[in-house]
C-alpha cells in the first residue's frame, strides 16, 4: 500500500514538473508559429490540389504527408524544447563536420538534371544536406562567440575562423548550384559575426570578395548565367523560344499570378495559374499563389506573422540566459528572416530563380522538420532564460 502511494506521488511530480516546464515556454512565440504553420497548409492544400490530382491521382497527395510531417515537426519541436540547448555545445563540431560530409556525398549523387542539391532517404525522401548545414553554420558560430566573446574585434580571432568556416559551406553550396541558398548561408554568418562583435571592416571585406566571386563565375565561366538572363528579361526570353523558354515560363507564370491578385485576391481556391500554368506551385513558388489567390492585403497579413516571428525570436535572444544561447536564437531568427525574404524575391523576379522555399508553408517534410526543431532550439533558450530569472544569483552558464 505505501509502494503503490508512492508510485502515485512520482507520477504526480512528473506530471507537475512537465507543466511547470511547459510554462516556462514563450506562448507568444508558439503562437505565432502554429498560427503560421496552419495558414501554411491550407495554402499548400490549395496550391498543390490541381498539380497532385493531375500527376499523382490523388489531389491530397501532397497535403497528407505535409500534414504528418507537421505533426512530426511538433512533437520534435516541444521535445527539443526541453532540453537543455548546452548540450549542443558538446555536439557542435560533429553536427559541422556531419553537414559538410553530407554537402560533399550529394555530389556523388546521380542526378538527371546535373542539379546536385538532394539525397534520397528511406521513408523520409529528398533531404537537402544545406538544410543541415545552415544549423551547422549557425551552431559553430554561437559556440565560437560564446567563448571567445571578449576577442572578437581581433582578425585572428573574430574574422578568420568564421571566415574558414563560412568559406568552407558557401563554396559547396554555390557549386551545387544552389546561389540563394549560399546567399542566406552567408547572410546569416554575417549577422551573427556582427552581432557577435567582429569589426565592421571585416564583414565589408567579406562582402566585396563575396560578389566578386559571383560576378567572376557569371562573367568567366558562365555559372548560372542563364538564369541570370531570365532574371534580366523574362519576358524577352519567354518569347524567344531559345532553350532559356522553359526556365522563363515559371517566372512569367509566378509575376502573372501575383499580378492577377490584385488587392483582396481572386479567393481562396480560385487561383487559375495553379491550373498547371505555374510548375509545381507547391514547391519555391507557393507565394504566387499565395498572393493570386489571397491579394496584396493576404500577402502582408502573413508577411507580418514572419516578421512577428522574427521579432520575437531577436527578444528571447536578448533575454537568453548567457551567450551561446543568444546567438543561437539571433542565427535562427536571421535565417528565418533571409529566407521568407529571398524566397518574396525570387517569386517576384527581384533575384534570378535559383529555388529556395517558403518556410512553413513550401512542400518539403525533412526541411519542416528540421526548421521545427531550431524552433524547439529557440524555446529552450526562452525557458532556460525564464528559469535563471528566477534564479537572479544563479551563475551564467558558458
Amino acid at each position: 500500500m505505501a509502494s503503490e502511494t508512492t508510485s502515485k506521488k512520482t507520477r504526480y511530480k512528473w506530471w507537475k514538473h512537465i507543466f511547470r516546464a511547459a510554462g516556462t515556454l514563450d506562448a507568444p512565440f508558439i503562437l505565432i508559429l502554429l498560427l503560421l504553420m496552419a495558414i501554411g497548409l491550407v495554402c499548400l492544400f490549395s496550391a498543390s490540389y490541381i498539380y497532385a490530382s493531375h500527376y499523382d491521382g490523388d489531389p491530397f497527395f501532397y497535403i497528407k504527408k505535409q500534414f504528418i510531417f507537421a505533426l512530426i515537426g511538433i512533437v520534435a519541436m516541444f521535445a527539443v524544447s526541453f532540453f537543455d540547448y548546452h548540450i549542443l555545445h558538446r555536439l557542435t563540431w560533429p553536427i559541422f563536420g556531419l553537414s559538410v560530409l553530407l554537402l560533399i556525398v550529394v555530389f556523388f549523387v546521380p542526378s538527371p538534371t546535373g542539379i546536385q542539391r538532394w539525397i534520397n532517404l528511406p521513408v523520409i525522401g529528398g533531404f537537402q544536406p544545406s538544410e543541415l548545414a545552415k544549423f551547422g553554420i549557425i551552431l559553430a558560430f554561437a559556440h565560437l562567440i560564446s567563448i571567445n566573446h571578449k576577442q572578437m574585434k581581433k582578425f585572428t580571432i573574430g574574422f578568420v575562423p568564421f571566415a574558414v568556416l563560412l568559406c568552407c559551406v558557401a563554396v559547396l553550396v554555390l557549386f551545387e548550384p544552389h546561389l540563394s541558398g549560399t546567399i542566406l548561408i552567408v547572410a546569416i554568418g554575417a549577422v551573427m559575426m556582427f552581432v557577435g562583435g567582429t569589426r565592421i571592416s571585416y564583414l565589408a571585406v567579406v562582402a566585396a570578395l563575396g560578389v566578386a566571386a559571383i560576378l567572376l563565375l557569371v562573367g568567366v565561366f558562365g555559372y548560372e548565367a542563364d538564369r541570370i538572363a531570365v532574371w534580366q528579361r523574362p519576358l524577352e526570353v519567354f518569347n524567344s523560344g531559345s532553350e532559356g523558354r522553359d526556365m522563363a515560363w515559371q517566372t512569367v507564370q509566378s509575376l502573372y499570378a501575383i499580378g492577377s491578385g490584385g488587392l483582396m485576391g481572386v479567393g481562396l481556391g480560385n487561383s487559375v495559374q495553379k491550373h498547371l500554368f505555374l510548375p509545381e506551385p507547391q514547391n519555391d513558388f507557393i507565394f504566387a499563389i499565395v498572393c493570386e489567390e489571397l491579394g496584396f492585403v493576404g500577402a502582408a497579413i502573413i508577411l507580418i506573422l514572419f516578421g512577428l516571428l522574427v521579432w520575437r525570436g531577436i527578444t528571447i535572444s536578448m533575454r537568453a540566459a548567457d551567450k551561446f544561447g543568444a546567438m543561437l536564437s539571433i542565427g535562427i531568427a536571421a535565417q528565418i528572416g533571409v529566407q521568407v525574404i529571398l524566397n518574396v524575391m525570387v517569386v517576384s523576379n527581384l533575384m534570378p530563380n535559383t529555388g529556395i522555399g517558403l518556410p512553413f508553408f513550401s512542400y518539403g517534410g525533412s526541411s519542416l522538420v528540421m526548421m521545427m526543431m531550431q524552433m524547439g532550439v529557440i524555446l529552450s533558450v526562452s525557458r532556460q532564460a525564464r528559469q535563471s530569472a528566477r534564479r537572479p544569483d544563479s551563475p551564467e552558464k558558458e
